[in-house]
């Protein structure tokens, strides 16, 4: 069972998406590539931090430790018209129509010396502009499916079925609606299992915010950008780009001191990696050992049997027992050996549903 799933890092120009790359992925790309006239995509893996993983890997001290991973797209800036082939328009849509979810980095930053494409700062008109480019996006896919069945010679029952379906889509996005906010049922997701639309992908927004907006935990229009995301669910969070790249660049040990003194328990880019993960619906098991403290990634409701299998296909088809603890208990009672002594290590079968923070050791005869 392979879970692969990507993020698309997607906004205007100079909104700071590069630099949110850079410290998600641990790179060090430049960050003006895209004004110099360079459309590719970064593609990079970000790790998804984790204090059960540190924990555990303190206990058994083992030769490597593993954390979960994402992968993370960061596109050229998109611009008003992208939907229509202005700037670099066609080519980020396709870069990201294949994106699991979607990170909107919307610029809150004042910096003379980077001016915004709009020439004035205003987040929810920038969030608007995304969204609409979007929508656009999503309904010219709809418009050349729905024209290619109806002008088909013989119009099969099956295609019938999805013309209805693509229609109340088109309504919907016509009225202004995400397709995410659109109910459907089991027989009708079926149908549109090849398409991937914009506005269906689970989508987080991240307000880049200056120096002084941090301290005053106050930006333009953030009430309307509250209510904007309440109103469809979408989480936003607060990072200010340039207070964490100074993070990053102090040596291990002084970086606790300079949070502490701004008062941050947990940098923003931590916070989004973990917001990401948990947005995309995966949750983390972990296997121990003195060889690997490592976190695997599965999908929320995944069964013993197929989680195995994402150890190994051999553990899956051979699959006998899990043997189950659970992370709190091991954090109370202190070490292994007492929790079988008091019972709490579980013999599950192939279809328990593992839960986020299992600690699991897979019986397996191939």
């Amino acid at each position: 069972m392979k879970v692969n799933l990507t993020t698309g890092l997607v906004g205007l120009p100079l909104v700071g998406k590069t630099t949110i790359f850079n410290l998600l992925t641990d790179s060090n790309l430049e960050t003006s590539n895209f004004l110099s006239g360079k459309t590719e995509t970064n593609m990079g893996q970000a790790r998804v931090p984790d204090k059960r993983i540190d924990f555990l890997s303190n206990m058994f001290k083992p030769r490597k430790t593993t954390y979960a991973q994402i992968q993370v797209h960061d596109v050229p800036g998109l611009v008003r018209g992208a939907s229509q082939g202005q700037g670099v328009g066609n080519k980020f849509m396709d870069n990201i129509r294949n994106v699991d979810m979607l990170v909107h980095v919307v610029r809150a930053f004042n910096n003379p010396d980077v001016p915004h494409v709009e020439d004035s700062i205003n987040p929810m008109r920038d969030i608007e502009t995304i969204n609409t480019e979007l929508l656009f996006a999503d309904i010219e896919l709809l418009d050349k499916r729905i024209e290619r069945i109806q002008q088909g010679k013989k119009i099969k029952k099956e295609q019938l079925k999805e013309l209805e379906v693509l229609k109340r889509l088109l309504a919907a996005l016509e009225n202004e609606q995400p397709l995410s906010m659109v109910e459907l049922n089991e027989d009708e997701q079926q149908l549109l299992q090849h398409y991937s639309f914009f506005t269906e992908k689970p989508l987080l927004l991240v307000i880049n915010i200056d120096e002084e907006q941090f301290q005053s935990n106050d930006y333009p229009h953030k009430a309307e950008v509250e209510a904007w995301a309440a109103q469809r669910d979408v989480p936003v969070l607060e990072i200010c780009g340039q207070i964490e790249m100074e993070i990053s660049q102090l040596p291990p040990e002084d970086r606790e001191m300079f949070m502490e003194d701004l008062g941050i328990t947990d940098s923003g880019i931590n916070r989004l990696a973990r917001a990401t993960y948990e947005r995309l619906g995966l949750i983390s098991f972990f296997t121990t050992g003195e060889d690997e403290v490592k976190a695997w990634t599965i999908r929320k409701n995944t069964d013993a049997k197929r989680a195995a299998g994402k150890i190994h296909s051999d553990i899956e088809r051979g699959f006998i027992r899990a043997e189950v603890v659970k992370y709190q208990d091991l954090v109370d009672v202190g070490s292994m050996a007492k929790l079988k002594d008091l019972g709490k290590y579980r013999l599950e079968g192939k279809e328990y549903i593992v839960q986020d923070g299992d600690i699991i050791n897979f019986r397996f005869n191939v």
